[in-house]
């Protein structure tokens, strides 16, 4: 599991970087400042969860089990549904996708709660 995260947040946070490289570059003329700032706040939060997925590896020699597993696992969830739904909304336009992003907020929000809750338990 620990390779795994580690792999994840790696990968993770190649793909935050070049969003963000995307967005500030590519996209800047492109799209409206509003857009701008939308999926600027999707790649924010896409690198402090390849983080987390890093920290989770950590985490997970030091606390082995499901629950360090289920937060790396969360983050990872909240990454596709937070920051992808806002990538596609900054691209697409399509204002539903806007109703997808709290449910990666909740999956952050969730898989940081998990991983206080195992540390604390050890």
């Amino acid at each position: 599991m620990t390779r795994c995260f580690v792999a994840l947040g790696a990968l993770s946070a190649l793909l935050a970087v070049a969003a963000g490289a995307f967005g500030a570059h590519a996209l800047r003329s492109r799209l409206v400042p509003d857009m701008q700032a939308v999926f600027e706040t999707g790649a924010r939060y896409h690198m402090y969860h390849a983080l987390a997925l890093l920290l989770t590896a950590w985490a997970y020699t030091r606390w082995p089990g499901g629950p360090v597993a289920a937060a790396g696992w969360l983050f990872v969830v909240g990454t596709l549904l937070f920051s992808g739904s806002l990538y596609l909304l900054a691209l697409t336009g399509q204002r539903w996708l806007g109703a997808v992003t709290p449910l990666g907020g909740l999956a952050f929000i969730a898989g940081w709660a998990v991983l206080a809750w195992a540390a604390l338990r050890s």
